[in-house]
């Protein structure tokens, strides 16, 4: 096994941390973070950008979707580990007008929706959603721009019945002038309030809506993970699996952390214990067979999306990870 340092971008979740300060170290090897800061939406697209991008990383944070896009078309230049560090439910992301008619997804059926990316991870699980919900992806109007910045023009080409957001509106704007019924956003509008604001959630208690979702389906959505340079893994395949572990140990030392000193939020161990009678000990949980389920219905969803021309299984996905 390498002796050397292996450089990952990553934005700063809390998980990572005790990998990031040095408290959980892997054998044999060490592992640099560099990380984006305070959260930073901006930092995270940039972590994401230099993990395959900038040479002088070995890789890092990468978008699911990206990846099976990549996959789809024959692009093996990343090689996919199952360290899934973004996980996200979807029903809360989903923002109407203050005042609209529209009351459940049902009344979303062939109405126009804006979203952010036609190919993000986040995209592919809110469109997942919609279908569990009995709105067909394919029977809605859908506009792809920016959410409060000026969308530029469009440039990309999208499938029938997707557009892209006229030039120098964003979609907030699109939504207040009722150019589209409802907004999916992964950041919260700016112009968002959930009691007073222009902007609203469709489902301001969004968490029984998500409990719900993952009691039928048992998907707790992953939209991040952790990719390899091709060239990295070939020089060590053992990698692979090594790296894998590690952030998995760095899970368990953070979860067991948070449990021990349950004080970031006045009732956050209420919250631990809600959130373990719903979904159980190790909802985050890295790994390959213990995600399998929720791989195949991503995959599954992106080749219906029509994002992979031929259907993408879960060991074409990982196929270098499970040949390691």
């Amino acid at each position: 096994m390498s002796t050397a340092a292996i450089r990952l971008t990553c934005a700063d979740y809390a998980q990572v941390m005790p990998l990031a300060t040095g408290a959980v170290q892997p054998d044999r090897f060490s592992v640099e973070l560099l990380l984006g800061k305070r959260g930073s939406w901006p930092d995270r697209a940039e972590a994401l950008r230099r993990s395959l991008g900038d040479e002088t990383v070995h890789g890092g944070e990468s978008s699911m979707g990206q990846h099976l896009a990549r996959i789809g078309r024959g692009d093996r230049s990343a090689v996919a580990l199952p360290i899934f560090v973004l996980r996200n439910f979807t029903a809360r992301d989903l923002y109407i007008r203050q005042g609209s008619a529209i009351r459940t997804v049902a009344d979303l059926a062939s109405k126009r929706i804006g979203m952010y990316s036609w190919t993000a991870s986040g995209s592919i699980w809110y469109r997942h959603f919609l279908a569990y919900a009995g709105v067909a992806p394919e029977n809605v109007q859908w506009t792809i721009g920016e959410i409060d910045a000026a969308s530029a023009a469009p440039s990309d080409h999208y499938p029938d019945g997707v557009v892209g957001a006229p030039s120098g509106r964003s979609l907030s704007d699109m939504l207040l002038a009722d150019e589209v019924d409802a907004i999916y956003s992964p950041p919260r509008p700016a112009r968002f309030h959930p009691v007073t604001g222009p902007i609203v959630r469709l489902f301001p208690e969004f968490r029984g809506v998500e409990r719900q979702y993952f009691a039928d389906t048992g998907v707790f959505p992953p939209q991040h993970l952790v990719v390899l340079r091709r060239s990295v893994w070939a020089a060590d395949r053992s990698l692979a699996p090594a790296i894998t572990a590690v952030f998995d140990h760095c899970y368990t030392y953070h979860r067991a952390q948070t449990r021990s000193f349950p004080y970031t939020s006045p009732w956050l161990e209420a919250e631990l214990e809600e959130t373990t009678a719903a979904m159980g000990d190790d909802p985050y949980s890295h790994g390959l067979e213990h995600n399998r389920a929720t791989l195949k219905i991503f995959c599954d969803m992106g080749h219906r999306l029509g994002l992979t021309e031929k259907h993408v299984t879960v060991d074409d996905y990982f196929g270098e990870y499970i040949a390691s």
